[in-house]
């Protein structure tokens, strides 16, 4: 497995055992569609939360939360649609929330949970 991979799956445990202890309910991870990965799909509540995992090891490119362009945001909305569509759960209240971890892998990350990082355009 490339560093780059071992990342990710190692930022979407440490988000997951975050959202778990906020009391979240994790529904999948790594949903494919045919638009692309949902990271997490949750239940908070009766809410269904879509989230994007933004793990950096250092700063060099920005904090982790910061690397969300637009084009991404869209795509995840189509990729939750889907989801959404696919699961019969379309009158489900939605949202997006984002779990940044900065310092990832290393000894001490920072996990930090963004609810409601962003809305789609309409």
């Amino acid at each position: 497995m490339n560093p780059n991979s071992a990342l990710g799956l190692s930022g979407e445990s440490l988000a997951c055992a975050e959202l778990e202890r906020r009391g979240y309910r994790i529904l999948a991870r790594r949903y494919r569609t045919r638009f692309g990965e949902l990271d997490i799909i949750a239940a908070d509540g009766a809410t269904t939360v879509f989230v994007e995992v933004k793990a950096r090891r250092g700063r060099e490119f920005g904090a982790a939360a910061e690397s969300l362009p637009s084009w991404k945001r869209r795509r995840i909305g189509a990729m939750a649609l889907d989801y959404l569509a696919w699961t019969g759960r379309l009158e489900t209240p939605c949202r997006f929330d984002v779990v940044a971890i900065d310092g990832a892998g290393g000894p001490r990350p920072s996990v930090r949970v963004i609810e409601h990082a962003f809305e789609l355009d309409r």
